[in-house]
C-alpha cells in the first residue's frame, strides 16, 4: 500500500537505513583546511608527532609556513609539546600546530621570534603565553595569546576555503552526517570577519551555484550581532533548504584540555592556574542581553 509508481525500491538485503547524522559542533571550513595541512589527530607519542612535521618540511618551499593540529597531548600521558620537539627538524619555517579544541596551540621558535613574542613579558588579557622554569617561551599559546600570531598566518585564499568546505562536506557524506551546526574559523585570538567572509565567499556561493552537499546552520561572533539582526531582518534564519542561521557565539573562558577552563579551585596539577576570562563578564551579560532583544537566542 506504500509503494506507488513514482517510488523507488530498493532491496538492502538484510541491511539498516537511518536518518542521516547531524553534528551539532564543528568548524567546518577550519577542518577542510586542516584536512590538506598537517594532521595530527591520530598522533599516539611524541616520536610520531615529530616525524609527522618532519614529514611535512621536506616537501615545504623555504620559509613557507607550516601549518596543522589536531593533536591531543591526552594520547601520549599528557606532557604538552614544545618549540624544541621540533625546532632542529623546522629549520627557517614558521609553524603553527593549533591543538584539537583550537584553544591552544604550538609555534616553533623561528614563528616565536618572527613576531616577537619572546621580547613580551606580560601575559595578554584573556591568554597565556606558557614558559619554562626559566621565564623562556615553551612554544604553547593560549587562548587570546595565540592572537600574538595568527595574524601573522597568511590567510586561506577564497578557492582554498571554497574546496575546504567541499572537503569536509564529503568526508561528512561518507561518515552519513548529512548536516552541521558551523560555529565558524572563530577561535581566541582570531578576528570576527573570518566568520563573515566564509559566509558570503563560501556558503552563498555554494547555496547559489548548487554546490552544497549537506545542511549547515551557521553561527556568528556575539560581537557582530548587530549585523547579525541587520543581514537577515528580511530573509530570517532559513535562507534556504541548505542554510540556516542559528545564532551568535562567543568565549567565556578556555576549555578543560587546554588547562584554562575557568574554576574557583586551582587545577590539581597547578596550583596558580584557575583557568582564564577570556571574555569581559559584564560585557558578555551586556551583550547577550542586547542582542536577545533583537535576535531571541
Amino acid at each position: 500500500g506504500l509503494i506507488g509508481q513514482q517510488t523507488r525500491v530498493m532491496d538492502l538485503k538484510g541491511k539498516v537505513v537511518v536518518p542521516g547524522f547531524i553534528d551539532s559542533h564543528v568548524h567546518f571550513i577550519s577542518g577542510g583546511l586542516q584536512m590538506a595541512q598537517v594532521d595530527l589527530h591520530a598522533v599516539k607519542s611524541k616520536s610520531e608527532f615529530i616525524s609527522k612535521v618532519e614529514q611535512a618540511v621536506q616537501d615545504m618551499e623555504n620559509e613557507q609556513w607550516v601549518l596543522g593540529g589536531g593533536w591531543n597531548n591526552e594520547y601520549w600521558g599528557g606532557d604538552l609539546p614544545q618549540a624544541s620537539w621540533i625546532d632542529n627538524i623546522t629549520h627557517d619555517h614558521p609553524v603553527w600546530l593549533s591543538r584539537m579544541d583550537g584553544h591552544m596551540g604550538l609555534a616553533n621558535s623561528v614563528a616565536l621570534e618572527k613576531v616577537g613574542i619572546h621580547n613580551l613579558k606580560n601575559d595578554p588579557v584573556g591568554g597565556t603565553i606558557v614558559k619554562n622554569i626559566y621565564g623562556a617561551p615553551t612554544g604553547l599559546l593560549v587562548d587570546a595569546a595565540m592572537q600574538l600570531i595568527l595574524p601573522h598566518i597568511p590567510e586561506a585564499t577564497i578557492q582554498e576555503r571554497r574546496d575546504a568546505m567541499l572537503r569536509a562536506s564529503k568526508l561528512g557524506l561518507s561518515r552519513g552526517v548529512t548536516a552541521v551546526v558551523d560555529f565558524g574559523r572563530y577561535f581566541p585570538g582570531t578576528s570576527t570577519s573570518r566568520v563573515w567572509q566564509d559566509f558570503f565567499e563560501v556558503y552563498k556561493w555554494a547555496d547559489e551555484t548548487s554546490r552544497m552537499l549537506l545542511r549547515v546552520c551557521l553561527y556568528f561572533p556575539l560581537e557582530t550581532w548587530s549585523l547579525v539582526a541587520d543581514t537577515f531582518k528580511d530573509t530570517g534564519r532559513t535562507l534556504s533548504q541548505w542554510l540556516h542561521i542559528g545564532g551568535v557565539k562567543a568565549f567565556t573562558d578556555g576549555s578543560l584540555g587546554s588547562n584554562s577552563a575557568l574554576f574557583y579551585e586551582a587545577y590539581a596539577d597547578d596550583e596558580n592556574n584557575h583557568g582564564l576570562h577570556v571574555a569581559n563578564p559584564d560585557w558578555l551579560l551586556d551583550s547577550v542581553h542586547e542582542a536577545d532583544k533583537y535576535w531571541k537566542l
